[in-house]
């Protein structure tokens, strides 16, 4: 609001404090980190964790199946893995996913495997079957693998007894790979 005219009020002037006499201005404090740019680096960085978590994930998934898939891809690889799970591992679970799902005559290779067992349950000795060169031949259905297994027994480290025999083994492709569906002795 104005002072009246003829105020002597009007016709002073302002006066002002001298600047030296004025307190010293208050030190500006550091200035902050914008809220949005705080936020901004928080997402980029979760961002990044969570691909790098994604891709973690996908990397051992990978892994995981390729170190738990049945190798059936030719018929002198799926016998070899045969022989490997059934009478060295012992895994029925195992040697099941190279053997035919129905009408596989596998009845000969499980009586050598509990040949083996009962020998080292009678003798206590130990049996190791291992097998030589896998060798391939076209057959009417699929294919025929040949081999000659070998059966060793030890005793504390000391062998006792070894025998070999010639086998050949039935395999035929289905709609995943080989599979074993026979097994005999040759004669």
């Amino acid at each position: 609001m104005q002072p009246p005219a003829g105020s002597q009020v009007s016709r002073v002037p302002a006066q002002r404090t001298p600047s030296e006499q004025l307190p010293p201005a208050p030190a500006a404090p550091a200035p902050q980190t914008p809220r949005r740019r705080m936020r901004t680096v928080l997402i980029v960085v979760g961002g990044v964790l969570a691909l790098l978590g994604v891709g973690a994930a996908i990397t051992v998934y990978v892994l995981y199946d390729r170190a738990t898939t049945p190798d059936r891809s030719a018929p002198d690889v799926v016998v070899d893995n045969y022989l490997r799970a059934f009478l060295v591992d012992r895994n029925d679970t195992r040697a099941e996913l190279f053997t035919c799902e129905t009408g596989a005559q596998l009845e000969p290779v499980k009586s050598l495997r509990a040949e083996v067992e009962d020998r080292e349950s009678k003798f206590g000795v130990n049996v190791r079957v291992s097998w030589g060169p896998l060798t391939r031949t076209p057959s009417g259905m699929g294919e025929s693998v040949a081999t000659t297994l070998t059966i060793a027994g030890s005793a504390d480290g000391v062998p006792r007894s070894s025998r070999r025999e010639d086998w050949v083994f039935d395999v035929i492709e289905d709609g995943d790979g080989w599979r074993v569906c026979g097994g005999v002795k040759a004669a």
